[in-house]
């Protein structure tokens, strides 16, 4: 089989899984964006995506992802791994969106590398949609903000001239129960709805725990393996 028609086959069926777990859950079709992940896989497959209709990806790491920006510049490019805050400037320049930020240093950063890479005329969008990746169990190794700084976090976000605050993004932490992760993940968000009065988006599950991801709210499920396969590590 073609490698085309490999990820033809690989998307369909995890899109079947999500319209199925939709329907269950009496949700509307078409309510949850499927954002491949394509960390240590060629350009090449990013391409063949793009030629199965696939408009968005997700990347863990800037140097990687910023390559693969540059030679597909019509991709949006979302970066969903942990953030170093020296490397904002550079994800600013390519980022459609970013669903890992953990700090108001982290926002800060990204939001004057916006403003540079607009300077510059690296950049035309001139606001970067931002999530708050949320820790559940305040573990700071994984990455994530703590329940007690999220609210002020999302403010400072929305309040940064090239930020717009866009939701919450949940990785359950290890050795938690899924579903009790993403049903206390929907409620921080829920609550955080109802402070800025708008709808949010909800960026939780991957491969192993979409379905319990869905049941409980998620708009954006990250699959990498499902659909691209075992990669190969750097």
């Amino acid at each position: 089989m073609k490698r085309q028609e490999e990820l033809q086959v690989r998307l369909q069926q995890v899109q079947a899984r999500i319209d199925a777990t939709l329907k269950e859950c009496n949700r509307p079709a078409g309510s949850v964006q499927l954002l491949p992940v394509t960390k240590y896989h060629p350009v090449e497959d990013i391409k063949l995506l793009q030629n199965l209709g696939v408009a968005a990806v997700g990347e863990n790491r800037e140097q990687e992802a910023r390559a693969k920006a540059l030679e597909i510049p019509d991709m949006d490019f979302h970066m969903i791994g942990q953030i170093q805050s020296k490397k904002a400037n550079s994800i600013a320049r390519w980022a459609a969106a970013v669903h890992s930020v953990d700090s108001e240093k982290i926002a800060e950063a990204l939001n004057r590398g916006v403003a540079l890479s607009l300077e510059r005329g690296d950049r035309s969008q001139e606001i970067l949609p931002c999530f708050i990746q949320l820790s559940l169990d305040g573990d700071p190794s994984r990455g994530g903000t703590p329940l007690d700084q999220v609210t002020q976090l999302a403010e400072v976000i929305d309040q940064s001239a090239h930020l717009r605050f866009e939701g919450l993004m949940c990785v359950p932490p290890l050795g938690w129960d899924t579903e009790k992760a993403f049903f206390q993940a929907k409620d921080v968000l829920s609550g955080l709805e109802d402070h800025f009065h708008r709808s949010l988006e909800f960026s939780a599950g991957m491969s192993g725990d979409l379905v319990e991801a869905i049941k409980h709210g998620s708009t954006i499920v990250r699959v990498g393996t499902e659909i691209l396969g075992n990669r190969a590590l750097a």
